[in-house]
C-alpha cells in the first residue's frame, strides 16, 4: 500500500523548557492544522520516557529515563486516527557517555531545549489510523 502526496507548508520552531515532548509536538500539529506531514527534533531533554513494542505479548514496555539526554534524532508521522490528529514519533536519545537510547516516543519526556520541524503533506483524503489485527496496532488504513 502507498499513496502520492504533494508538499505544502513547512514548518520550523521551538518548544518551551518544560513542555511534554509528545504532547506539545501533537499539539503544534493540530494547532497548524496538520492532517498529515512528517515531524523532525532535535534538542534535549529533562527526562525521558520512551516504550518498546513486545511483538509476542501485543503492548508497550514503557522505559523510564531519569536523566539529562541529548535528542540525538527524533522522527514521525502525522496522520488521524479516528477523528483526532495523531503524531507517531520514535527517538534516539544519548546519555553523556556516548551511549544511546531509542524507542517509540510516549507522554512524560520533559523538554529541555527542542528545535523542530514540521512538514505537511497533501492529499485528496487524509491518512487514517486503524487496527491491524496481525500486529496488534494501529496502522495507516
Amino acid at each position: 500500500m502507498h499513496r502520492q502526496f504533494t508538499r505544502g507548508r513547512l514548518f520550523m520552531g521551538r518548544l518551551d523548557k518544560g513542555d511534554d515532548l509528545l504532547s506539545a509536538l501533537q499539539g503544534k500539529c493540530s494547532e497548524l492544522g496538520i492532517l498529515q506531514g512528517e515531524v523532525r527534533a532535535i534538542g534535549a531533554v529533562a527526562c525521558a520516557r520512551i516504550a518498546f513494542y513486545k511483538q509476542s505479548e501485543r503492548k508497550y514496555e514503557i522505559v523510564h529515563l531519569s536523566r539529562r539526554l541529548e535528542i540525538l534524532t527524533l522522527t514521525g508521522n502525522v496522520s488521524l486516527k479516528g477523528e483526532e490528529i495523531f503524531l507517531h514519533a520514535h527517538v534516539v536519545l544519548g546519555d553523556d557517555e556516548g551511549r544511546a537510547f531509542g524507542g517509540h516516543l510516549v507522554e512524560g519526556t520533559e523538554v529541555f531545549a527542542c528545535e523542530f520541524t514540521i512538514q505537511e503533506l497533501l492529499t485528496e483524503a487524509p491518512l487514517s489510523r486503524a487496527m491491524d489485527d496481525e500486529t496488534g496496532l494501529f496502522l495507516w488504513a
